[in-house]
């Protein structure tokens, strides 16, 4: 196949300062949980990108120095020689695909604590740091100006002797010394750094001017800029200060990377905005310069980011989350394969690896952060093992994972479902702002429907007679989970006494199949602290019903502060008048009565509620699996035929973790890793000998 001719434009070469682009696609500058200390990892994950068809693939945020010390975050790091060795392994895996390789570099100003280093903090003005650390940022010198232009110059050059071909100055995000010190918000200065907004854009055009005489010759050189904060006057504004600070550097920097600010409305999640949302704010952009322009917006139609080309909203289609969901997005659109994208759903599963200190990950795509540490590739999977014939049972997001995988590798995989297929992906994509979960199981049921390998067959409920009867060789049990209605949780380790007695206990399995509340008030009560507690308050109180949600934790949907939502769902809830409370443990039921303990005092909180939502823990659907091994597994190798559980049936996690157990069962099949070894590599640090 061949691409489309209405694509064409994207495939067009940009020129960049000295370098040229080979086409539209530019891998923006993401985080991914990994960072300098598995520089391995990050060079894999950057390469399969160029290999998929970026042509500019970018690193995470690069700390250029030890007074910019971001730990506990693994972010990039180019503090002197050492570390461009580390970040050369990105470099020359982009290379080998033809690609160009981009640096962002980075001094956070009060966005650290230098934990790490136990430096100073420095800062445009004497103020707090950006946690909760009990430690203040000190106000630059003049002597320390000219300290940090000089590390950001140096970093330049070690960047250009690593191989990188684009060199960035950061001004973005709210999270670096120059937007720090353009913003009134956080620019207190009276000197020729303060004031006026021609003085607060200073540093950033010294920086600029500082980057392209270094290494200006060989590097093209990019401004990442945060051109509005969504903080109206309060804050920096595409219609005001916004305009402004392009028009003032227009022609300076070689290309512009344009966003709105912080992070979290910049990768805001599908729930609360949608493809191509930045676009009102950064339009102005190329009216004003003439150098290319790159912006973002969770794009995954090829229609659209054709649109933003021809419209002269963006030069170049500018990602992060859906080149994680499919690296090899560009290229499948060069090639005709449209329907074979894996495209983004907007959960930020990805960003939650940069909170949590931990690789990344992404639901649609399961080898991402593996590309190195397990080898895995996003487009190639090895051949079949010995066995030929395998029956899947259950077509939730493991099983389909794992029935995709499995027929790519050769396998004859029958894929049997009760239901229709997609399980929870499918139900919750039901609810309001998940409609975009859909897209999990549309993927995995469209590549199955064109296997001729994989034969679907939904409305098949399988019995242990009738997987014994099927003659596979072997047998992977994908059946899922349902949610407890006992208030058996994170916070309470026992059913919650007298919950029997409420006359109306709903589920989230209730609320997705249409059981609901007959009238308010109603409680929610949330140990699982993820998203569905709020979005189901969310749909409740837009029914009109008086809602309540309760939590043991310590803020409402407490986990999705990693998913950068947490702020949203909150406002979302108040906004419909739900009453929050958190920090309070359901401790027993009495008909319409729940009785709570708060989490720090004790006190005993009483609450009546016509109707009870639990979303708490689930329980696996495993009875099939234990009817063929045995309540113990004992039975497991009397079988005549192999058998594995995975996914929610196993262990209920997010649907993220369905998938790649779905897809590490495929890889693994006929060839089972050593229970007593590690099954992935590890980067260790050097250990310097004296």
């Amino acid at each position: 196949m061949s691409r489309d001719p209405r694509y064409d434009i994207l495939f067009e070469p940009v020129v960049i300062g000295p370098v040229t682009a080979p086409n539209r696609f530019y891998q923006v500058p993401h985080c991914n949980g990994m960072g300098h200390p598995m520089p391995n990892s990050v060079a894999a994950m950057r390469g399969i990108k160029a290999e998929g068809g970026w042509a500019v693939v970018a690193t995470e945020e690069c700390d250029i120095h030890a007074s910019t010390d971001v730990l506990p975050y693994k972010e990039g790091r180019l503090w002197d020689d050492g570390d461009q060795e580390r970040l050369a392994l990105m470099a020359d895996r982009v290379h080998e695909h033809g690609a160009l390789a981009a640096i962002e570099l980075t001094h956070s100003g009060h966005n650290v604590s230098n934990r790490y280093s136990r430096l100073p903090v420095l800062a445009v003005s004497d103020c707090g740091v950006n946690s909760f650390d009990p430690v203040q940022a000190c106000a630059m010198t003049k002597r320390d100006i000219a300290d940090v232009r000089r590390w950001h110059r140096q970093a330049a050059i070690r960047a250009r002797d690593a191989g990188f071909d684009i060199v960035y100055v950061y001004a973005g995000h709210d999270l670096s010394l120059p937007m720090h010190f353009i913003s009134r918000r956080h620019n207190r200065r009276s000197d020729e750094y303060g004031g006026s907004l021609e003085n607060r854009v200073r540093l950033t055009r010294e920086l600029l001017e500082d980057t392209k005489d270094a290494v200006g010759d060989r590097c093209g050189i990019a401004i990442r800029f945060a051109v509005d904060e969504l903080l109206g006057d309060a804050g920096i504004a595409s219609g005001a200060e916004g305009r402004e600070v392009v028009e003032m550097l227009a022609e300076l920097p070689d290309l512009w990377d344009v966003n709105v600010s912080d992070w979290a409305n910049d990768s805001v999640t599908a729930r609360f905005g949608e493809e191509g949302s930045q676009e009102p704010y950064i339009a102005f952009v190329k009216q004003v310069t003439s150098k290319p322009v790159v912006g973002v917006g969770r794009f995954t139609s090829a229609d659209a980011m054709v649109s933003q080309v021809k419209r002269g909203i963006v030069d170049m289609i500018g990602a992060a989350r859906p080149s994680i969901a499919d690296p090899f997005l560009p290229r499948k659109i060069e090639e005709g394969r449209i329907e074979d994208i894996r495209e983004c759903i907007g959960c930020n599963i990805c960003v939650s690896g940069d909170w949590t200190q931990s690789p990344i990950r992404c639901t649609q795509n399961p080898t991402m952060g593996e590309e190195w540490r397990r080898g895995w590739h996003p487009e190639i999977i090895s051949p079949r093992g010995a066995s030929e014939k395998v029956l899947v049972v259950g077509a939730g997001p493991a099983g389909l994972e794992a029935a995709m995988s499995l027929g790519n590798r050769g396998y004859e995989v029958a894929l049997a479902d009760k239901a229709e297929g997609g399980g929870r992906a499918v139900r919750e994509a039901t609810l309001p702002g998940l409609a975009s979960y859909k897209r999990v199981s549309d993927y995995r049921l469209g590549q199955i429907g064109r296997s001729s390998h994989v034969s679907f067959f939904p409305g098949s409920e399988m019995d242990e007679h009738s997987v014994r009867e099927f003659g596979a060789d072997q047998v992977l049990i994908a059946t899922g989970a349902h949610w407890r209605a006992d208030g058996l949780g994170r916070a309470t380790f026992a059913p919650v006494p007298g919950i029997d007695s409420h006359p109306q206990c709903l589920t989230p399995d209730d609320i997705m199949a249409g059981r609901l509340p007959d009238a308010g008030p109603v409680l929610i009560y949330d140990d699982d602290h993820y998203y569905l507690g709020g979005v189901i308050a969310q749909m409740l109180a837009d029914r009109g019903l008086l809602v309540t949600l309760v939590t043991p934790g310590p803020e409402v949907s407490c986990w999705t502060s990693n998913t950068m939502e947490q702020h949203r769902i909150e406002q979302a809830l108040l906004e419909r008048n739900v009453t929050l409370v958190a920090k309070h443990t359901m401790a027993s039921v009495d008909s319409n009565c729940v009785t709570f303990t708060c989490n720090s005092t004790g006190g005993v909180l009483e609450h009546q509620a016509q109707a009870l939502v639990m979303v708490t823990l689930r329980a696996p659907e495993n009875s099939l699996y234990f009817a063929l091994a045995g309540t113990q597994q004992e039975h497991l190798d009397d079988l005549p035929f192999g058998l594995l559980r995975i996914g929610d049936c196993m262990a209920p996690a997010t649907i993220a973790a369905a998938v790649y157990d779905g897809h590490r069962a495929a890889r693994e099949l006929d060839n089972p890793p050593d229970p007593d070894v590690v099954p992935f590599k590890r980067e260790r640090p050097l250990i310097d000998i004296p």
